[in-house]
């Protein structure tokens, strides 16, 4: 997962027109629909339409119910206007608005005739980082991939320790969210080709039509993840949150503000919420979507052209009333209980709740995989074609390699915020529980103190006393510390070029007393890596930065004219070239290390000089 790339601005889709007021625009895709569903929404109305309509959006549909601020007047009013379109959801006793505004929409003109449809909330906004921002561009990749639609997984922003409420764009104060690979926020919204024929909409995808299901149409459907991979064939079928397998923010991210500042939450918890979820907005609820361990500013690309398109829009006088209008009222219900024991008490249960270590956070109470249920929700199309994949593979199975599952973050976000941590005993050594730097596989046995177990209590045994050991890419420093408190006679040097883990290399190492010396040194790059080995003459070395494949740095060692007597590729290297394995006993056979050892084929594999294996 690649760090958040610095903001840069977005390509302008909107015109202004004489009067002052945004034009109306038809992109190069057609028509392409948001549909969202509102209650209460005024403070933040505009900003949500000026940010949609910047992204490429061409037609907004917002389905509301039970207003009390005017956030129906204000869609009325852009309806007016010809930048949006408001419907009243009128919801059936006993159903919730949420499906209520979905059958709606299921049956509404506008949304038939649609090119392209994506469905979600006032709290998402949408956030593109393919090419030039917008959805043209987007849509231009997804459709040069031969796909028709694009899984977009939430990513969940916090309150930055904002506590007061301000009128600042949502998109501009809120810059902290939770790690890219935290599974628990990974829930999706889908922008797809729409055809109502074939499809019903869904809050989170939409379901192909019983009808369809025996035909070839579900072979026609072809969905990207958000990094504009091929989305696995399982999620035309249902499934509403990205896996570890399928996540992906390259292209495209939905930013997800479900809580804003303490002030904001406060005023909607007294308000009630579009799902009439009892007690929704407490504690639990803000624990889970109060992250705030990256930054991520990479929305601030669309802040000038955003400000463009808002300020537009308040030259309305109708809307520029009914705009701040809302605001004055959110501000004075806010001034009714703020100061009160009430508010007092929801403070202090909130910032608690910001202490919980991500790791602690729950989604739901825990809940073992259960095969039958997921058969059971498996349509019987489904089923047949998972077992003609199955029958497929059986028939020309693969040359075995490494099934390999990463542990480490390829590319970790910055470390510099200092924010609440589970710390876990490994191997002797505490490491944090931090999803900034584990994947949710590597964090599985990290919290059970098994991390990388395999690997570090075989380089204990098997090094010989006095070796000299080069790790290339020790990511956080976890093998080294263990090393350096089991066998301190080994002399360690490390390289690792990535910022962001150095970084968490010195947290840890400062946390278990791990300190730099003469059998461990730390060094950041390299100009030569053949220099660098004929200068080291390591007699062990161990393969993990990503960036460098088997047989490159064979060549690299016959370059030096120094081959030690093992080498070992470890995971956080395989994870990533996994594919390329076959490529690699060749090439270390090259230079005479023949045994192919793998200690634990998932996670590290060696290959070594006949004969030289020793215990100490």
């Amino acid at each position: 997962m690649d760090d958040p790339a610095p903001p840069q601005p977005v390509a302008r889709l909107i015109e202004i027109g004489a009067n002052g007021l945004p034009l109306p625009r038809t992109g190069p895709h057609g028509m392409v629909t948001a549909v969202s569903m509102m209650k209460d929404e005024g403070p933040f109305v505009l900003e949500w339409v000026a940010h949609h309509l910047v992204v490429g959006f061409t037609r907004l549909i917002v389905y509301t119910n039970d207003c009390s601020d005017g956030t129906d007047r204000m869609l009325m009013r852009l309806e007016e206007l010809g930048l949006a379109h408001h419907r009243a959801n009128v919801i059936p006793e006993g159903q919730r608005p949420q499906p209520s505004a979905l059958n709606h929409a299921q049956d509404e003109p506008l949304v038939g005739e649609s090119d392209w449809v994506m469905v979600f909330d006032a709290d998402e906004f949408l956030q593109v980082r393919f090419g030039d921002g917008t959805l043209d561009s987007l849509i231009a990749a997804i459709e040069a991939r031969g796909a028709n639609g694009i899984i977009v997984t939430w990513r969940i922003f916090g309150s930055g320790g904002v506590q007061d409420w301000s009128r600042a764009p949502v998109t501009e104060q809120y810059l902290y969210a939770a790690p890219p690979m935290w599974n628990k926020g990974w829930g999706v919204k889908t922008l797809f080709r729409f055809d109502p024929d074939h499809w019903k909409l869904g809050i989170h995808r939409p379901k192909i039509k019983s009808k369809w299901l025996k035909t070839d149409f579900p072979d026609q459907v072809h969905w990207l993840n958000g990094s504009g991979l091929p989305m696995e064939d399982y999620f035309k079928f249902r499934g509403w949150r990205s896996i570890v397998r399928t996540v992906g923010y390259d292209w495209v991210q939905m930013n997800h503000y479900a809580v804003k500042s303490i002030d904001s939450y406060a005023i909607r918890k007294f308000r009630g919420n579009v799902n009439f979820k009892k007690d929704k907005y407490n504690a639990d609820y803000w624990a889970l979507q109060d992250r705030n361990e990256v930054r991520d500013d990479t929305m601030l690309r669309y802040a000038t052209e955003r400000k463009r398109v808002f300020d537009a829009l308040l030259t309305d006088p109708v809307l520029n009333q009914l705009h701040f209008a809302a605001l004055e009222r959110a501000e004075a219900r806010l001034a009714e209980f703020k100061g009160t024991p009430a508010y007092e008490e929801l403070v202090g249960r909130l910032k608690d709740a910001s202490r919980i270590p991500i790791s602690d956070v729950e989604a739901k109470p825990p809940q073992a995989r259960d095969p039958e249920k997921i058969a059971a929700l498996m349509s019987e199309v489904e089923k047949t074609r998972a077992a003609g994949r199955k029958a497929e593979k059986a028939a020309t199975p693969p040359e075995r390699r490494p099934g390999v599952t990463g542990l480490y973050v390829r590319n970790p976000p910055a470390m510099t915020e200092d924010v609440p941590m589970t710390w876990v005993s490994n191997q002797g050594i505490d490491l944090p529980a931090d999803p900034r730097l584990f994947t949710p596989g590597g964090l599985v046995p990290l919290q059970a103190g098994k991390f990388e177990r395999h690997l570090c209590r075989s380089l204990c045994k098997t090094l010989p006393r006095g070796s000299r050991l080069l790790e290339i890419g020790c990511g956080p420093g976890y093998v080294a510390a263990v090393l350096n408190h089991q066998r301190p006679d080994i002399r360690q040097t490390l390289l690792e070029r990535n910022p962001n883990l150095r970084e968490a290399l010195r947290r840890i190492w400062q946390r278990n007393g791990v300190v730099e010396g003469e059998g461990l040194r730390l060094l950041p790059d390299w100009d030569s890596l053949p220099a660098l080995l004929a200068d080291l003459k390591p007699r062990s070395i161990i393969l993990g930065d990503p960036e460098i494949t088997g047989p490159e740095l064979a060549d690299a060692i016959a370059a030096s004219g120094q081959t030690p007597d093992l080498v070992l590729l470890s995971n956080r290297n395989l994870a990533v070239h996994r594919l390329d394995f076959e490529a690699c006993p060749p090439a270390f056979a090259a230079i005479g290390l023949t045994e192919h050892n793998p200690l634990d084929i998932a996670l590290t594999v060696a290959f070594q000089r006949p004969g030289t294996a020793r215990k100490t």
